[in-house]
């Protein structure tokens, strides 16, 4: 007659606890009859897991369930902190990959002086390295509208300062007091069938 599986010695200590709270489970907490063994270093099928949890042993190696909806169980003998250490590389690469572009505002004044001027295009070139947006906008305030001209000719010559990195997604237009332009990032792509090319 089989009895119901004791909770594993020290259940109750801290240690267990954190185990709890793991993302899979592994070795003696894995405590269906059966599981489905796959990877390289088995012959794929179904083992007792008790079987399963002994080659594990043998191989130095954790037993880890890596699809408990499956019937039964699907686990891989492998080193679950390695295991873990490259799903986080893995999801770290996805998550640089997928970053959203931020939108990165700079402001400049129709009287903006050249050394300033310098210093904001220095700025914007970084950001579009990074792969982020530029808005850069010109702010207009009470009769300094009657200058819109000069405006555009500060993000104009902006735009080309930015020539290598960016490009304008249009030209500059007036919103309210401000006149805005949006510069995106010029893809790496294109960069480096430039160089190869």
């Amino acid at each position: 007659m089989a009895f119901p599986p004791r909770p594993p010695r020290g259940a109750f200590n801290p240690r267990f606890r954190k185990e709890q709270q793991q993302e899979h489970r592994t070795n003696h907490m894995i405590r269906v009859p059966q599981v489905r063994l796959v990877g390289d270093n088995v012959t794929v099928g179904v083992y007792s897991t008790q079987e399963a949890q002994k080659m594990a042993q043998e191989q130095g190696l954790d037993l880890v369930e890596i699809s408990p909806q499956a019937d039964p169980p699907v686990c891989k003998i492998i080193d679950y902190n390695k295991f873990l250490y490259e799903k986080k590389k893995k999801e770290k690469e996805m998550k640089a990959n997928s970053k959203t572009a931020e939108v990165k505002e700079i402001r400049f004044t129709p009287g903006t002086d050249d050394h300033d001027f310098d210093f904001k295009a220095r700025h914007a070139e970084t950001f579009l390295k990074e792969g982020n947006k530029v808005k850069a906008y010109v702010q207009f305030k009470g009769r300094a509208i009657m200058f819109k001209e000069r405006g555009e000719l500060v993000l104009l010559k902006f735009a080309e300062r930015l020539a290598e990195s960016g490009q304008p997604e249009g030209m500059p237009k007036l919103e309210g007091k401000r006149m805005l332009m949006i510069i995106a990032p010029k893809s790496q792509k294109k960069k480096k069938d430039a160089k190869e090319g």
